[in-house]
């Protein structure tokens, strides 16, 4: 049966769903495929998910993917400092993207158009008033910027600041144009709510992420590693930034005081393409860097504890979830488990470093299941729960 045509603009393919923003990409595609005919345009920033093009075929009418150079488009970012605009406008502006979005919104007579990532919205400015126009910015990335800036000095410190207060200033034009701003979480929400003019505040609202409780199983058959066991374990892309702060910081403050206590405790760093100076931990004091891997499962169900020791971000942590979801206990700093409600035995959150080395230590001696951080998952995060009202805001 023919449905409505839906625009959908993603600043990453929303394939392979293995990190924390093609998970929540992905299941919403998946969600409003079931009721409308999607037209996706994305860029694709790493070679490796060319593989799985095809599998959007499943989940829409078409699929428009540009390869997106990191290197040239840092390049392109630097044209901020003369447009005026912000570096991550400048960043994913692109010509073949605008024109695919003119000629598909005119030959579809597309009148609706969701938008993940709020610099996407560029594409459909020209024809925003014809649009009913829902935009996932998922977090406040311009208070990420804000947060940088926090820790650099001189030259940093200005170029931070100034992409924090060009690219705010382009997010509540954004709202503005839109019927509907969400966010990962009620506390993003209201952060959000904020920086805009009253009249712009009622179209803001929080829209949880969920966890695939099926495929995110203690239950799950999972292939043993063949690496030995990790104690601790910490996941996500380990070339975003605030990853790589949260690694060091921990194994800068937190994990040799671990060691004086337990010389044998190993630590899982598991992610893909991980910087230099997450490599050259590699093989020092039990910590293992495992790049990209086929299947995170199996080295959260074997580690005695998840991490999450970040210092820096937005929303909600995926790998906090998944962790969660797999029954394991948790350690995290107040910022990694903000937006999460879950207060269970096995979920400590800490800011300091003497009190994490503790616990790390604790939890390798207890090596025990968190079975009630898993059930609050499932009464809280599935999919089909948190995804429920998205179609709703969009017009019959």
């Amino acid at each position: 049966m023919k449905k409505t045509p839906l625009l959908f603009l993603c600043h990453r393919i929303p394939f392979p769903p293995n990190k924390g923003d093609k998970i929540r990409s992905f299941n919403i595609l998946k969600m409003l495929s079931a009721h409308f005919d999607v037209y996706l345009a994305s860029f694709v920033d790493d070679p490796y998910d060319w593989q799985y093009a095809g599998k959007l075929d499943e989940y829409c009418q078409e699929a428009f993917l540009l390869n997106q150079n990191k290197t040239f488009s840092k390049l392109k970012g630097l044209k901020a400092f003369v447009s005026g605009k912000s570096i991550s406008e400048c960043y994913y502006a692109n010509r073949k993207m605008q024109d695919w979005v003119d000629e598909t919104i005119d030959r579809k007579q597309i009148s609706q158009v969701f938008i993940y990532s709020s610099v996407m919205a560029m594409f459909t400015q020209k024809h925003v008033q014809k649009l009913h126009q829902v935009v996932d910015y998922v977090d406040v990335d311009s208070d990420k910027w804000r947060q940088y800036a926090l820790s650099k000095s001189g030259i940093s410190k200005w170029v931070y600041n100034r992409e924090h207060q060009k690219l705010q200033a382009f997010e509540n034009r954004v709202a503005e144009d839109s019927a509907h701003a969400l966010f990962v979480s009620g506390p993003e929400a209201d952060l959000f709510k904020q920086q805009v003019p009253s009249q712009t505040q009622g179209k803001v609202s929080g829209m949880l992420n969920g966890v695939d409780i099926d495929f995110f199983s203690p239950s799950a058959e999972l292939e043993p590693l063949n690496e030995g066991n990790p104690d601790v374990v910490f996941t996500g892309a380990m070339d975003y930034w605030a990853n790589v702060d949260a690694v060091l910081w921990f194994v800068k403050h937190v994990w040799p005081k671990v060691r004086q206590h337990k010389p044998t405790a190993t630590f899982y760093v598991v992610g893909g393409n991980p910087t230099t100076a997450i490599l050259a931990l590699d093989g020092t004091l039990g910590i293992h860097i495992t790049g990209r891997v086929k299947d995170v499962r199996p080295y959260i169900k074997q580690a005695r504890i998840s991490v999450a020791p970040l210092q820096i971000a937005r929303g909600i942590q995926n790998k906090v979830l998944e962790a969660l979801a797999m029954a394991k206990p948790v350690i995290a700093t107040s910022m990694a488990i903000e937006g999460i409600e879950a207060q269970t035995e096995n979920i400590k959150v800490t800011d300091d470093a003497d009190v994490f080395s503790k616990l790390v230590c604790d939890y390798i001696d207890l090596s025990c299941e968190a079975p009630e951080n898993r059930q609050w998952i499932i009464e809280n995060l599935k999919w089909t729960a948190t995804l429920s009202g998205l179609p709703n805001l969009f017009k019959a």
